[in-house]
């Protein structure tokens, strides 16, 4: 697309927005504050280097498109891809699966930050700050309880696993010279009816206590709940209640997982509710169908909503915003980039909103004028305020990043098979 074009596009957009009271400059300007979290288990199908197989512990990847990342150096070629074209400078997130072993055997209990020293060093070069998660499936000692396990030496494993996965944290946040989040889910339940639920959830709150008793400055720890596992239907150990009384106890974020909650539930309308209790908000992003199919996020309502009420509640500096899906059913630089932008987009429509008008409609009872000006919002041309926040940041502007995944995928990972 032509710069002239996008310019004089972006030229009428802004008149448009200004006439409701919106600045298009300032709303650019601070996308360019959003950093969003990449997961990097997109690129690999949730593999990682252990070497350890097949995915379990309610966690499944569907699909076999060729071409997936196989090493280290292969997911951060692909990684650097999906930097290239997306608009703004963004974070990686990596689980602990992903250490640079180099071929050493270390099992989840020895994990040191030496681990993640390469994954440091790549970071700082490519401009990238680190998140970190903490991994209890695909383990021997996985099961169906890993931190609430009965079994106290399994319990043990997977408290010290954690108390590890902290300290790299903590040394990511040092080195970066920015706090590294680090979350922590559990697959822990049970496949069918359980009879001794208090006792797994006391277990539970006893190892998290024993995890968090060691206080860091350079790193904060987030607490993701499910409503189930594959496998796991009918019990969750870490349901959200749980792990919303204890971050609101402890003074620790809440994730959010889009995926993670009944199909009629609202996760934008837990934003508010947590912001009054908890410190921050750890968000990730995906696109369940039906259930946690952790599909390619778009842009549809649960995205659009979540988004909006951020921004509504003034709230970007306390939502930390990640994605967590893992399509191997399509490209996956692609799917990577689909739901990267979609999110983008969906942060930008919320940034356009006339806010101060619409709280005015609103405090005023001014039903109509409310409701009349949050439709009009959905045909403004805030396509061309996107465009202009991509060309200002030197990437693909609309379709045209879709030849770079294809011309990527013909150079680099069709040779892979």
């Amino acid at each position: 697309m032509k710069t002239e074009s996008i310019e004089r596009a972006y030229a009428y957009a802004k008149e448009r927005f200004a006439a409701i009271g919106v600045d298009t400059d300032a709303a650019i300007a601070k996308m360019n504050e959003i950093h969003l979290s990449l997961h990097c288990w997109q690129a690999d199908d949730v593999q990682g280097f252990e070497n350890s197989g097949s995915l379990s512990g309610g966690i499944q990847a569907t699909g076999n498109y060729p071409g997936k990342a196989r090493n280290i150096d292969e997911l951060r070629a692909d990684i650097a891809m999906v930097k290239s074209l997306l608009p703004g400078s963004h974070r990686l997130n990596l689980h602990e699966i992903y250490g640079d072993f180099g071929g050493e055997k270390v099992d989840r209990n020895e994990v040191e930050p030496r681990h993640f020293e390469s994954w440091m060093q790549w970071a700082q070069e490519n401009g990238m700050k680190l998140d970190f998660n903490s991994t209890s499936f695909s383990h021997p000692k996985s099961g169906s309880l890993s931190l609430s396990n009965p079994d106290k030496g399994i319990r043990d494993f997977w408290i010290e696993h954690t108390k590890r996965c902290r300290a790299v944290a903590e040394e990511m946040g040092k080195r970066q010279g920015d706090p590294c989040i680090m979350n922590l889910w559990i697959h822990d339940g049970s496949k069918d009816i359980t009879v001794n639920r208090l006792l797994y959830r006391s277990l539970l709150k006893d190892s998290l206590d024993e995890i968090f008793a060691q206080k860091y400055d350079n790193m904060k720890d987030c607490l993701e709940s499910k409503v189930f596992g594959i496998g796991l239907e009918s019990y969750t150990v870490g349901s959200c209640d749980f792990y919303t009384a204890y971050a609101a106890q402890t003074g620790k974020i809440v994730t959010l997982d889009t995926g993670h909650f009944h199909p009629t539930e609202s996760v934008a309308d837990k934003v508010s509710s947590l912001l009054l209790f908890v410190p921050e908000l750890m968000l990730h992003v995906s696109r369940p169908v039906r259930w946690d199919s952790d599909h390619v996020t778009i842009m549809n309502d649960d995205t659009l909503d979540l988004c909006r009420e951020i921004v509504r509640c003034n709230a970007i500096d306390r939502v930390h915003i990640g994605l967590d899906y893992f399509d191997a059913s399509i490209n996956r630089i692609g799917a990577y980039i689909i739901g990267s932008r979609a999110t983008l987009k969906c942060v930008l429509l919320a940034l356009l909103e006339p806010i101060e008008s619409l709280r005015k409609y609103e405090d005023q009872d001014m039903g109509f004028e409310r409701l009349a000006m949050l439709e009009e919002l959905k045909s403004m041309p805030w396509g061309a305020v996107w465009d202009m926040y991509c060309l200002q940041n030197g990437v693909p502007v609309g379709e045209e990043y879709i030849k770079d995944i294809e011309r990527y995928e013909a150079e680099i990972t069709s040779k892979r098979n």
